[in-house]
């Protein structure tokens, strides 16, 4: 019997009865599951959310947050060959799945490394530098990010159950904002599975993650401007949804990543026996034969000079005839079928109408017979495809792609401009020129581009496959969302706000010393104190020093700096920044640290780093230095054992003139429990 799945709503799962849909292999067209959210009170949902998941997800740090998004990807390791199983009737081969199955899972562990590496033990984090807003110091500005107070729905596509569904989940989770996902209802099955492996994990805090197996109802009606809804499908759904009332009335934010006839270009360098026109081949094969071509980064759009198409199109062909669909299940199978019979009638469909502007030069727009949703290569040939527009406009979502020939650079970039925006293209080229006027001609329509040659070719990841790091998205066609890109997608989910008020607010709100606020100097020298003893604000200064003529030539002899500034006193006088000869810069950073530095053992275990270093004003003999050193901020390490404090360092002369200032990161030892 085929599964009835269940959807996740309110901390239970729930079992429809009526408006079941079947949902059929790809493989040989058996009902693998049935499908249908008809009976849940799509409101209660949200509330629920709301109420319960945000409160609690709130509550925690981004560390706290991102423990959990590793957690979570560790269980779902343990439980993966179970998911391969499942996935096996969407029509993917395992090397498929591995890009869905093992990429979402590394998408998770990615966010919850970033989370804990850049993110701060807090609740919200502080956006720039603090903003001086009057004469005096007295009032001043920053912006902080927090979390929406609201939820986050995600509309997932059919492609890529898994990871499509974690590379969303992972940064609204980190942000600390609750999900409502939806998968589309021809894979459903997959997602449903590792949705019930995460709710048996009992990882997450009530309310934080809901599914949805089936139809949306009227959930969209339900939401304000505290949320988002993500989407990734066809350009007609994200405009439906998009011009939906609540969406447009109550400002909802809205992501969209859609439709994208993404370009592979090789360059006019790049002719048969170079290592650029191989690879180049080869991508473009890879790109058709992945997931049945099924993915929103496929290159549909092969852009050759016109010299070389007959080249290109003869290697195209004699290795995508050699490559058949097969079984996805078996080993040796290199393309597997289209997730259903109705997605490849689809694609049969708009090569039809692309073959109204290309010829087909290989395969054709007949669906073979069987039950499977099993369909060849297709390739075509646009002679002139800079009057086409069905070519740039119609995707043919499966193995398929258009060959298309240039005459010149330019009118390459304006092939690639056709597309009105795309996720990602590629270059493929071995001379600078071509890349750089490639490059920055195709880059306004476009979220990603990849430049393959030989010397990155061995390590590259490829021209479809987006990274956690990376921005996934696109403009104008593609969306104009972004899905990924390291931080900038969790910062998606929360609220950006400007603080305005004293110094000393500011500092005791944010937990950042800013300049202007109580510096009170420590009874005891800060590095002796521990990372718990150690408040915002506490401060040391030191007596001066002078530096000598003397010390700068001793500083040059022994490191071998001789810069002139520092040795020849009249060109130094001919530099119009200097007053004659000045201290070196390091001169000043390691006197600096000789008079504040406390040298017995204690609890700073390690200076490891400096940060926004600035020289002000230049030291001449004679000058003399002090320093200021305040703790700015305090983060929780990875390590238990230890924290790390960031301190402000300003370096004065003998007229309080700052000549120096940097920001000092060390490690200072955690108090045992």
């Amino acid at each position: 019997m085929p599964e009835i799945l269940k959807s996740y709503v309110e901390d239970r799962w729930f079992a429809p009865e009526t408006g079941l849909v079947d949902i059929a292999s790809a493989i040989d067209g058996h009902v693998v599951a049935r499908a249908s959210t008809a009976g849940i009170d799509f409101a209660a949902v949200v509330a629920h959310a709301r109420t319960i998941g945000g409160p609690a997800l709130r509550a925690l740090t981004f560390h706290q947050r991102a423990a959990m998004l590793k957690a979570i990807a560790e269980h779902l390791t343990a439980h993966k060959e179970e998911l391969y199983r499942i996935a096996a009737d969407t029509g993917a081969t395992r090397r498929d799945n591995w890009i869905d199955i093992d990429g979402g899972i590394g998408t998770l562990f990615a966010y919850a490394s970033r989370g804990r590496r850049e993110l701060p033990s807090e609740r919200f984090v502080i956006d720039g530098d603090t903003e001086g807003l009057s004469k005096g110091g007295s009032f001043v500005g920053l912006h902080v990010l927090t979390p929406l107070a609201g939820v986050a729905v995600h509309i997932n596509a059919f492609n890529f159950p898994t990871w499509g569904m974690l590379e969303k989940l992972a940064p609204a989770i980190l942000a600390g904002v609750p999900v409502i996902t939806k998968p589309a209802t021809q894979t459903a099955y997959v997602a449903g599975a590792v949705v019930r492996l995460i709710v048996e994990a009992a990882i997450l805090p009530a309310g934080a993650l809901q599914f949805l197996a089936g139809s949306t109802g009227d959930l969209l009606d339900h939401l304000t401007g505290q949320d988002i809804v993500s989407f990734t499908g066809s350009a007609e759904t994200s405009d439906r949804l998009r011009s939906h009332k609540a969406i447009s009335e109550k400002a909802v934010r809205f992501v969209a990543e859609r439709d994208s006839l993404n370009a592979a270009v090789l360059g006019p360098d790049a002719v048969p026996g170079t290592p650029e026109f191989d690879l180049f081949l080869k991508e473009v094969i890879r790109e058709m034969t992945v997931k049945a071509g099924q993915k929103c980064t496929a290159i549909r759009r092969v852009i050759v000079p016109r010299q070389q198409q007959h080249a290109v199109v003869d290697g195209l062909k004699a290795a995508l005839a050699a490559i058949a669909p097969g079984d996805p299940r078996d080993e040796a199978t290199r393309l597997g079928a289209l997730a259903s019979a109705t997605q490849r009638a689809a694609v049969c469909d708009a090569v039809r109408e692309l073959g109204t502007e290309a010829e087909i030069v290989l395969g054709g727009a007949d669906a073979p017979g069987g039950a499977g949703a099993f369909m060849a290569p297709v390739l075509l040939l646009a002679a002139d495809p800079l009057h086409g527009d069905k070519i740039h406009r119609v995707e043919a979502f499966g193995p398929v792609a258009t060959v298309m020939p240039y005459d010149t650079l330019e009118d390459a970039v304006a092939l690639v401009a056709k597309g009105e925006g795309s996720l990602v293209a590629s270059v493929f080229t071995y001379d600078p020129a071509v890349a750089e006027q490639l490059i920055f001609g195709i880059a306004p329509w476009h979220g990603r581009l990849l430049i393959v040659d030989r010397d990155c070719a061995k390590e590259s990841t490829g021209h479809g496959s987006p990274l956690p790091a990376l921005v996934h998205g696109g403009p104008g066609r593609a969306g104009g969302g972004e899905e990924l890109g390291g931080l900038r997608s969790v910062f998606h989910y929360m609220q950006r706000t400007a603080l305005q008020g004293s110094p000393q607010r500011l500092a005791t709100l944010t937990g950042r010393w800013t300049k202007g606020a109580a510096a009170p100097v420590a009874a005891e020298h800060p590095f002796r104190r521990n990372f718990e003893g150690l408040a915002i604000g506490d401060s040391v200064e030191t007596p001066a020093r002078e530096i000598s003529l003397a010390d700068i030539e001793h500083f040059a002899d022994f490191t071998g700096d001789k810069f002139y500034a520092h040795m020849d006193e009249a060109a130094a006088r001919a530099n119009p920044f200097f007053p004659g000869r000045v201290a070196h810069g390091y001169l000043i950073l390691s006197f600096a640290a000789g008079l504040f530095v406390d040298p017995a053992p204690g609890p700073l275990l390690a200076n490891y780093g400096l940060d926004n270093l600035r020289f002000l004003k230049p030291v001449s003999p004679g000058d003399t230095i002090r320093v200021r050193l305040t703790v700015k901020e305090k983060r929780a390490a990875r390590a238990p054992e230890y924290g790390e404090v960031r301190w402000d360092v300003e370096v004065f002369n003998q007229n309080d003139e700052t000549v120096a200032r940097y920001d000092l990161l060390t490690m200072s030892a955690r108090q045992a429990a």
